[in-house]
């Protein structure tokens, strides 16, 4: 099989088990959302440890501590994508997936708009066109909820922000998610320790299924992510840009077809703006990318970042 077919298994996989990740999380109730958020820091610590192990990479830490900024990098990115984590599994067990899929439909966007922000980079006209769409489709989805769809949004800011530390760390896949899972593991053993004491605790008292269910939320967090690095070092980046539009769909479909979450008019209205914003986005990387194969024509392409 050559390394470019390869990278496409990888990148489906990928992209296919974060798209049918709420069907998951709905078996993780009646758990809350911040209990399932600690068991999936706490087992992701020990699935990507033992991994690590059962490869001998552990040298990565001695070198890492000799690094004062990339742990404070480490730190920011480790709260980001505990924001992320937490507000994911908020909107989908409060029967708001087709918000969360909001969120991941606008997020490459959202790192354009970094882009601009904290990079300072220059924007081409089409990119601008996006963003105006994109923010036109934002006024009408507020209209249509009554209120910002602020879970989206922040889904949308909080991993492009990660994506962002991330891409200034250069942490490989495993080693970066184990260090954050690590960082956060103290503060989600305190939460479940406290939890337990007030008898709230479900881990161990709803059935053997669900307990299973939450000690495989490492495996379900760290495997998807091991397969987007996998696709990563085989895909180009408009191939890669591409595919991670698969996550959000099935998860707008998870949510309206399985969940029988409500999609009015006004509501479907926006999303088709989001999703022309996408296609004018996608146009552009990808004729972006074909003149950066031409000889002295060097032109950046959006970066894609992997969806939680």
């Amino acid at each position: 099989m050559t390394p470019l077919r390869l990278g496409y298994l990888y990148g489906l996989g990928a992209y296919l088990l974060w798209g049918f990740f709420p069907l998951y999380l709905k078996l993780l109730r009646p758990a809350g959302p911040l209990e399932i958020l600690a068991h999936r820091i706490v087992w992701s610590v020990l699935f990507v440890a033992l991994l690590l192990a059962a490869l001998r990479n552990v040298g990565f830490l001695r070198a890492l501590l000799r690094r004062p900024w990339a742990l404070a990098g480490i730190l920011a990115a480790a709260a980001l994508i505990a924001v992320n984590w937490g507000t994911y599994i908020y909107g989908v067990n409060s029967d708001r997936v087709v918000e969360t899929a909001l969120g991941y439909f606008i997020n490459p966007l959202i790192v354009v708009l970094l882009g601009v922000t904290v990079l300072r980079e220059r924007l081409r006209p089409a990119q601008w066109v996006a963003l105006g769409i994109g923010a036109s489709a934002v006024a009408v989805l507020t209209v249509d909820y009554g209120r910002l769809p602020w879970l989206a949004l922040t889904l949308a800011f909080s991993f492009a922000g990660y994506g962002l530390v991330k891409k200034r760390l250069g942490l490989p896949a495993a080693e970066g998610l184990f260090v954050e899972s690590a960082v956060l593991a103290l503060p989600a053993l305190g939460y479940l320790g406290w939890v337990t004491a007030k008898g709230d605790l479900t881990f161990g008292h709803v059935s053997a299924g669900h307990t299973a269910l939450l000690v495989l939320a490492g495996a379900a967090t760290a495997i998807p992510l091991l397969l987007f690095a996998g696709a990563a070092n085989r895909l180009p980046l408009s191939s890669l840009g591409t595919l991670q539009y698969l996550t959000p769909v099935l998860q707008l479909g998870c949510g309206v077809l399985i969940f029988h979450e409500p999609m009015p008019p006004a509501r479907l209205a926006g999303f088709a703006l989001v999703w022309l914003a996408l296609i004018v986005f996608t146009a552009d990387a990808v004729r972006t990318s074909r003149r950066t194969r031409q000889p002295h024509q060097p032109t950046s392409t959006p970066t894609a970042v992997p969806t939680p």
